[in-house]
């Protein structure tokens, strides 16, 4: 599944359900942590959260959605809160019919943002 959007929400509007409202509730999940500076902006054709830098983005595709911590490192340091997902070096695959779990998505992106942080204060 090829989403070609202008922003965030025209993503959101062409994604099939089931995975709509599974990633509408993940970005609910992000936005209610992440400063109030940061942006979501279309990049590498996916909807991402901009802070100080690059710090998550997400996408659905015809058999799972994806959540891309942009950080390699990120999901080595979180295998074992991930093991019952399938990953690889910058990817979160998870059920179209089911968002990682709040407690865990929130611990990541907290992670990402103080990373952000250390790299921009250098």
């Amino acid at each position: 599944m090829r989403i070609v959007a202008k922003n965030v929400d025209d993503y959101l509007a062409n994604v099939p359900e089931p995975a709509r409202t599974t990633l509408s509730k993940l970005r609910a999940a992000i936005r209610s942590i992440v400063p109030p500076e940061t942006t979501e902006e279309i990049r590498y054709g996916m909807p991402t959260f901009q802070y100080r830098g690059g710090l998550v983005g997400y996408a659905a595709f015809p058999k799972h959605c994806g959540l891309y911590p942009m950080n390699g490192s990120l999901v080595e340091q979180f295998a074992e809160e991930l093991k019952a997902y399938e990953t690889s070096k910058g990817t979160i695959k998870f059920p179209l019919d089911k968002p990682l779990p709040a407690a865990l998505l929130k611990k990541i992106v907290k992670t990402r943002i103080a990373e952000n942080q250390a790299r921009r204060a250098q």
